[in-house]
């Protein structure tokens, strides 16, 4: 495949790639970098249509995963994707749910076999960036599968592909922020952030300005119907919208180009 400027990101279910990169992914194809997007999981654990969640009579998960792979295919084209790999593995569900057994589940595919196949979408596309959760599954989240699409990128790593590799990021000084905005505008949440939730802040060394790209992630999200219920921030009043999604942080973790303390572009030392 041809020398280009490429972004990957790796993600753990389809509707992943909105939130903590819908605006990357936009600006940096807007730019002309090749953005390839691995999405790990069919999201069979996901709601049904009409909202029927995993479990209950009616919840078909192969009819859930063909609905969110359609889904995912109509998001990565408000976001100007250009590559979508599947690498199919079954959706284990929420922490602690009967489901993580299974064992064909995603967080139980030993690392070494999904990282294998990671390291030849590497290979083939050779990104110069590459994003991913942190061992977390991403500021705390946890999700089994995203604990294990963080083993399996930081394992394909290792072959030296990537120049530079980074961690989604959400620092704890913005959720403060849009917390206090969402009281301001009257919104309920079912959360209240405390010391420990989010990415410290001084760990925060990547801030990428997405403003102009906002439109693009909630149209992305927006494709995302079947689990609307589950995406709280599409109920936000519009400034809050902007105000969560103007700008993306991350957590360099690695870099093979002199790169300063602080960026905003993850692309600098390679262009």
């Amino acid at each position: 495949m041809e020398s280009r400027l490429t972004l990957m990101a790796v993600h753990a279910h389809p509707d992943d790639e909105c939130l903590s990169t819908g605006g990357v992914l936009a600006r940096y194809a807007a730019e002309g970098v090749r953005t390839v997007l691995v999405t790990c999981t069919d999201g069979e654990q996901g709601d049904g249509p009409g909202g029927v969640k995993p479990g209950e009579p009616g919840h078909d998960p192969a009819e859930v995963a063909e609905l969110r792979l359609a889904e995912l295919r109509a998001s990565a084209d408000h976001l100007g994707i250009e590559h979508v790999e599947l690498l199919g593995y079954r959706d284990s569900g929420m922490a602690g749910w009967a489901t993580n057994a299974h064992p064909d589940a995603f967080a139980n595919v030993p690392v070494e076999t999904a990282a294998g196949r990671l390291a030849e979408l590497m290979d083939r596309y050779r990104p110069q960036v590459v994003v991913t959760y942190d061992e977390t599954g991403g500021s705390g989240y946890g999700h089994p599968d995203h604990v294990q699409a963080h083993r399996i990128t930081m394992a394909a790593a290792e072959g030296g592909v990537p120049a530079k590799l980074y961690h989604t990021a959400i620092p704890r000084a913005a959720v403060l922020n849009m917390a206090a905005t969402l009281r301001e505008a009257g919104v309920e949440f079912d959360f209240e952030p405390g010391d420990d939730f989010g990415t410290p802040d001084e760990l925060v060394n990547a801030v990428v300005d997405v403003s102009a790209y906002v439109d693009r992630k909630l149209k992305a999200l927006q494709a995302h119907a079947s689990q609307g219920e589950n995406i709280f921030p599409l109920r936000m009043p519009p400034h809050v919208q902007h105000q969560m999604f103007s700008h993306e942080a991350f957590t360099r973790v690695r870099s093979r180009v002199k790169t300063p303390a602080h960026e905003d572009d993850l692309f600098t030392g390679l262009r």
